[in-house]
């Protein structure tokens, strides 16, 4: 008897559907990704490598679900309501702003610098936390929200570089069309990464923002895999290689002390 095929299933046995649920994932990262300026049709096709009928289609569907916008001048792609109340939603579960409250409240007290939480999210990193100190960065590169690949962004390289190295070359490799719009190329990550890992913390001059220096810190879960890192950036005229030492230092300590936390039982759900 010939065995009916599901009419779920592609040509090489997976299910269709879950593949339409993995490329609408992949559009709205790609547009939460660059949201503060909103992403055109083709741009969310070039950079997700699908048709523009398939973007357009899906776009429209998650429109009408509330998850995406699209602004009637520039004709731009936001993420939409929904994707802001499921996150207030999911908020309570994921408790890591709040455990890292207080030593990121000591650190920018300690120092007057602003410092950043960052958390991994696949093959990005996204700025979850950050605490101005006395003497904040008046252009902010990073806010509260914005994704970037893996690698970007002080914190964001910490993590990338902590990674296992199969799985932080294979991150690398799969984001290099990306880093070029954050003025980077594959092998450069590649050498700031072997630094941080050379250094036991990352330490980088922004590319985006003249004058300003960052160090970073990982942070591990239980299992001693990174996920997060906190971040320290100040001006360059604060941050000489001295002070530098300093600083990762506070880092390491207030980094331990959250992963102690963690694995007492304040949980990362």
């Amino acid at each position: 008897m010939a065995m009916v095929k599901n009419s779920d299933d592609d040509s090489s046995g997976r299910l269709t559907g879950t593949q339409s649920i993995e490329r609408a994932l992949l559009l709205l990262r790609e547009i939460a990704a660059h949201n503060r300026s909103g992403s055109r049709l083709l741009d969310l096709a070039t950079r997700t490598s699908l048709q523009r009928p398939t973007v357009h289609r899906m776009l429209k569907c998650l429109a009408y679900e509330g998850m995406v916008q699209q602004d009637s001048e520039t004709h731009r792609y936001f993420l939409g309501p929904m994707a802001y109340e499921l996150g207030l939603t999911a908020a309570p579960r994921f408790n890591l702003r709040e455990i890292c409250h207080p030593a990121m409240t000591r650190i920018a007290e300690a120092t007057g610098d602003t410092v950043f939480l960052t958390q991994r999210s696949g093959l990005d990193a996204v700025c979850i936390d950050r605490h101005e100190g006395t003497f904040p960065i008046k252009t902010f590169t990073l806010e509260v929200g914005m994704r970037r690949p893996l690698g970007v962004g002080t914190g964001s390289l910490a993590i990338l570089a902590a990674l296992p190295e199969e799985e932080f070359r294979g991150i690398i490799a799969s984001n290099e069309p990306r880093l070029q719009e954050h003025g980077l190329t594959g092998p450069t990550l590649l050498s700031q990464a072997r630094k941080a890992q050379k250094l036991g913390f990352a330490v980088r001059e922004t590319p985006s923002l003249a004058g300003v220096r960052s160090i970073g810190q990982v942070l591990r879960n239980q299992s001693g895999m990174p996920f997060a890192a906190l971040s320290i950036s100040a001006i360059s005229s604060r941050m000489a290689d001295r002070r530098v030492q300093e600083l990762s230092t506070m880092l390491r300590n207030e980094s331990r002390l959250i992963e102690r936390q963690i694995a007492n039982g304040m949980e990362i759900r």
